[in-house]
């Protein structure tokens, strides 16, 4: 289970950033999603494995959403995440479609227990959809960390693939400088994510000064927006 893709559905952006810590260092790949419509948008572009929904949500909650993807048809295992633990709100919930219901606050080794369940039991009847994104001519292959013109591998350094890596699984969403070279090995000095986006844009931009792909985000850091 250890290389399942979760996404993480929470306002909360400091409960957010924690769970996200917490699935990585225990070996998911995580992606995260402020709201329902930005959860939206990741799913239409990656497939994930489970999703942790926050219910107490603005706009479209948890519940609403749970019942839209199922039904949408979409039958990726839902964890839903409340601070309501009354029995009627987890029959409601599991009426909804979720799969399991955990209370907040709640023991962060329970949720790995309850992740690790939930995964166990989702079919495996159906081989794992393919996990690649386009970016223009090319195409990045998450599962292989392997960048394509077509057919044909394009050279990466080390360096370039753990930065299109981190940024790839969670596309469309801007990541700090310092997150960034904290996650590819390069915490000791920042400034060297900016010569790798410098030399990814080269490879995958038809224009590196006017980037499509590989933007920057203004006081934040850089930001992957794929096809």
């Amino acid at each position: 289970m250890d290389d399942a893709h979760i996404l993480v559905v929470d306002d909360d952006r400091r409960l957010r950033e924690l769970l996200r810590k917490y699935l990585a260092d225990n070996g998911y790949l995580v992606a995260t999603a402020a709201d329902a419509a930005e959860a939206r948008s990741r799913m239409a572009g990656l497939s994930f494995d489970l999703i942790v929904l926050d219910v107490m949500m603005p706009g479209e909650d948890g519940m609403a959403l749970t019942r839209s993807l199922r039904a949408e048809g979409n039958r990726v295992p839902i964890l839903l995440l409340t601070a309501r633990g009354e029995v009627d709100d987890r029959i409601t919930g599991l009426e909804a479609g979720a799969d399991d219901y955990l209370s907040k606050p709640f023991e962060p080794r329970e949720l790995l227990l309850r992740l690790g369940s939930i995964l166990r039991r989702a079919p495996r009847d159906e081989p794992k959809p393919k996990r690649e994104m386009g970016l223009g001519a090319f195409t990045w292959d998450l599962e292989r960390a392997e960048l394509r013109l077509g057919e044909t591998p394009v050279h990466l350094t080390q360096a370039e693939r753990d930065l299109l890596a981190v940024l790839a699984e969670v596309a469309g969403q801007g990541v700090s400088r310092d997150d960034l070279a904290a996650r590819t090995g390069n915490s000791a000095n920042p400034r060297t994510v900016d010569v790798q986006v410098t030399r990814l844009r080269k490879k995958i931009e038809d224009d590196p000064k006017l980037p499509r792909y590989l933007q920057t985000v203004r006081g934040i850091g850089y930001m992957l927006r794929p096809d």
